[in-house]
């Protein structure tokens, strides 16, 4: 029998988790397998290549390509400091002197005599990947980075923008159905990562900016608010790379959408714990969700567990409606029937049927439906 992929969304108390920490291109780790890590530890470092300056050594001296090499002051793979002769040209028996000097402080990279061209490097720049979360190096990637694992509660939103932090939860509202309000955020929640119900506006988001809370989680967001925060329409692209001083997850979508149960829940027993969150969302070509993951104690025995395989729905499936009109919500599902149903568009598709916790019972398209898996 044929069964449609429908995609999910994990929200769970306790997983066992396993995250690739790479470097962007080779370099060195700096942990082995068993180490214990914290999320703030470097596990691997490299050094990216400066930029590259162009220098028209043959214009600037009045010299033919051919010439350039005999009138530089320093060799290919020589370094220079700013403001030192590069090349120098003599003229009128030695006593005029026209001197080019280096832009920058780096390395001559590449001397051409076809072009005359002259080409300087900055210094290399140093970076480092942090663990991330606190946990057991499990795997080495050679000169490449690691993987750690450990055990967590762990939720993955909908959509994020900002980048990986890590602070404590602070829930600042009574249930999932309440809008996180500027009144509720004070100078108690600097460093935290505060958690809303279901929606949050603009005044709200630069109130906890200007208070330094690392990171925000709430139902949803007005999409103008959201565009008015960072100025422009986010469009198909990969979040996670802006810069607006927090980190912003949306559990549910946009506009006013109560935050699921389960994940309030979640968020509400582990208040106070250390968390690791990120807003990287990527909807086309290898989706990638926000995280919010929050490491729980466990015993290096327990990481043995295997790989959760993905399952397709079955009766009592807990999903969410991605399509108008009950868009946000959640369902439980109720039937699974085989034949195909013709909806309005006049297509035939597979639906299924789902009830929410008042009793209110809809049939869907599978399509218009992502798991929410345990």
């Amino acid at each position: 029998m044929a069964q449609a992929y429908t995609p999910g969304l994990t929200i769970t108390k306790s997983t066992i988790l396993r995250k690739d920490r790479i470097l962007p291109l080779k370099g060195e780790v700096v942990v082995k397998v068993g180490d214990k890590v914290t999320a703030d530890d470097n596990v691997a470092k490299t050094d990216l290549p400066g930029d590259v300056i162009a220098i028209n050594i043959g214009n600037k001296l009045g010299v033919p390509p051919s010439d350039v090499l005999s009138k530089m002051q320093k060799k290919e793979g020589e370094k220079i400091k700013k403001d030192e002769p590069l090349a120098i040209s003599k003229s009128f028996f030695g006593f005029f002197k026209n001197i080019v000097k280096s832009p920058i402080t780096g390395t001559v990279e590449n001397i051409s005599s076809i072009t005359g061209q002259v080409l300087l490097r900055e210094p290399p720049v140093p970076i480092t990947v942090k663990a991330f979360i606190d946990g057991v190096v499990s795997k080495v990637y050679e000169n490449e980075g690691v993987q750690i694992e450990n055990k967590s509660a762990y939720i993955q939103g909908i959509f994020g923008i900002g980048g990986e932090i890590t602070g404590e939860i602070k829930v600042l509202v009574d249930g999932p159905d309440a809008e996180l309000l500027p009144e509720q955020i004070d100078t108690s929640c600097k460093d935290k990562i505060i958690v809303g119900g279901s929606m949050v506006r603009l005044p709200a988001i630069k109130k906890a900016i200007q208070v330094n809370a690392k990171g925000i989680v709430i139902g949803g967001i007005d999409d103008q608010d959201l565009k008015d925060l960072l100025g422009y329409d986010i469009g198909v692209a990969i979040t996670g790379h802006e810069e607006i001083g927090l980190t912003l997850v949306l559990t549910e979508g946009f506009g006013p959408i109560k935050m699921a149960a389960k994940t309030y829940e979640i968020l509400k027993e582990f208040e106070g714990y250390k968390t690791s969150m990120h807003g990287k969302t990527q909807i086309r070509a290898g989706v990638m969700r926000p995280e919010i993951i929050i490491p729980i104690p466990f015993k290096e025995e327990e990481l043995k567990a295997k790989e959760k395989e993905i399952s397709g729905l079955k009766i009592g499936s807990i999903i969410r409606i991605i399509r108008e009109p009950h868009f946000g919500e959640i369902f439980k599902v109720t039937g699974l029937p085989e034949e195909l149903v013709v909806v309005e568009s006049e297509t035939k598709v597979r639906v299924l049927t789902a009830k929410m916790e008042d009793g209110i019972e809809i049939t869907v398209p599978r399509a218009n439906v992502e798991a929410i898996e345990d």
